[in-house]
């Protein structure tokens, strides 16, 4: 099998190619520059779980980049239960040129990788959700011009896939990170582990804390995302009572910066986890987040396909 770039977690790129990334991805947004890294290419999207904004950026992203798409859904592809994941890496990547999965399970991400001739690409699996964290650091350039040194505050369910991404994503580029959430649901030991080793040499402060109002002192970028996600519904009535102290609300946006941002990966859930008044209000980025899914993707599409 050749040695191929995968796009399993944030850190298979290092901080030079993520600012290549956001660098090219805001040249394709302005329309400074155009690029065809997927004309007369094939890209196969296997999907698990539902989705809008995955399956719409990727969609439109291939076909801008002049390729063809297509689709699988959870019926189509049973991963590890219709067939073996070894086999279906291997014939997909027999036939296609880049792989974009959505999947329930990281290692069967990671399996499927290990049996692909071609670029695989994690559109969300239980563990990351690193084309999530890029349209992030995306955004957040845009918006306050600068990278390094900012502090971004997650509150929420620390165990959590987006979450994950940017920790390890503001790690790489020296952005300050901290985690705010229920003693009960912190960030998984093995990325607070590598975001702190991958922080010893950018500068960055990685921390995890259940003070709310400490943490979000200063910040730069206060962001959260739904409280039941895929899989949890089952404990939505207990999650919500856990959850309800770490809403963000108008009260908690006062006790960040003036300029600071409001950022949700989508699909939100108004009243819960953020108040409408936030989410709808003039700090609030999410659609502008939302669209950079698309400009993000297709830089790094080009990046993998070695065009950078």
């Amino acid at each position: 099998m050749n040695k191929v770039k995968h796009f399993l977690s944030i850190t298979d790129l290092t901080a030079k190619e993520i600012w290549q990334v956001l660098l090219l991805a805001q040249k394709l947004k302005d329309g400074q520059t155009s690029n065809e890294a997927l004309l007369n290419k094939s890209v196969v999207m296997l999907f698990e779980k539902p989705s809008l904004r995955t399956k719409l950026s990727f969609d439109l992203a291939i076909n801008q980049l002049g390729g063809h798409s297509i689709y699988f859904g959870s019926q189509e592809v049973g991963l590890g239960k219709r067939e073996k994941i070894s086999d279906v890496a291997r014939v997909v990547s027999s036939m296609a040129d880049l792989i974009v999965a959505r999947v329930f399970s990281h290692k069967s991400l990671v399996e499927f990788a290990q049996n692909s001739s071609i670029p695989v690409i994690n559109a969300l699996s239980d563990l990351e959700h690193p084309c999530q964290g890029l349209a992030d650091l995306l955004t957040i350039l845009e918006i306050k011009k600068n990278l390094t040194g900012l502090k971004v505050v997650f509150i929420g369910d620390g165990d959590n896939n987006v979450l994950h991404s940017l920790g390890l994503g503001c790690a790489l580029l020296g952005i300050n990170f901290t985690c705010v959430s229920p003693k009960d649901f912190q960030m998984k030991k093995e990325i607070t582990k590598k975001a702190a080793e991958i922080a010893k040499s950018t500068g960055s402060e990685i921390l995890q804390t259940s003070i709310l109002e400490e943490a979000v002192k200063g910040a730069d970028v206060i962001y959260t995302d739904t409280w039941i996600s895929m899989g949890d519904e089952e404990e939505g009535q207990k999650r919500k009572k856990v959850f309800l102290p770490f809403q963000v609300n108008e009260n908690l946006m006062k006790q960040a910066k003036k300029d600071a941002i409001f950022m949700h990966d989508m699909p939100a859930y108004r009243e819960n986890e953020v108040t409408a008044a936030v989410i709808d209000g003039s700090q609030s980025v999410i659609f502008q987040q939302a669209e950079n899914r698309l400009h993000a993707q297709k830089a790094l599409i080009i990046l993998l396909k070695g065009e950078i």
